[in-house]
């Protein structure tokens, strides 16, 4: 599996992954990777998993801010025709084992508590990942925010 830094040339088909998975709008991408593309001092980490020079699934995580070592895994998503197949889980393996080796200690993971995000609560658990905390009525009412939690 190929996994490494993304690139500006892989937006176009991570607009496909985020419009088949539904993460978040597609038209939101270029505004959140903007700064780790163009600025050397970002701290953000953003990896792709590539096929065939094609870009099928991503991950985004920064630092937490005022804390020591902590990091947050914002966002996940791989292509639907990919899922099952162990990508995810190697772009979580890699994002760790680069912050792991940076010295950082922790990464954490927010999701939803809602049925709709039961298999991604699952995919945090088969990675090691402990559910730490559950903020109620976080996302809205009814929707608990799930937060996940790992030792690097």
């Amino acid at each position: 599996m190929n996994i490494r830094q993304t690139k500006s040339e892989d937006l176009p088909d991570l607009e496909v992954v985020l419009e088949e998975t539904g993460l978040f709008p597609s038209e939101m991408l270029s505004d959140m990777i903007g700064r780790f593309l163009s600025e050397d001092a970002s701290e953000d980490l953003w990896l792709t998993y590539e096929e065939d020079s094609t870009a099928l699934g991503f991950c985004y995580a920064a630092p937490e801010q005022l804390t020591e070592g902590t990091w947050n895994m914002l966002a996940i998503a791989v292509l639907p025709s990919k899922q099952g197949e162990g990508v995810g889980a190697a772009i979580v393996q890699e994002l760790e084992a680069v912050l792991r080796g940076r010295g950082h200690r922790v990464l954490i993971a927010d999701t939803s508590g809602t049925e709709a995000y039961r298999k991604t609560r699952e995919f945090y658990r088969k990675n090691g990942y402990t559910e730490e905390a559950r903020v109620r009525d976080f996302w809205a009412p009814g929707d608990d925010k799930v937060i996940f939690w790992k030792a690097l």
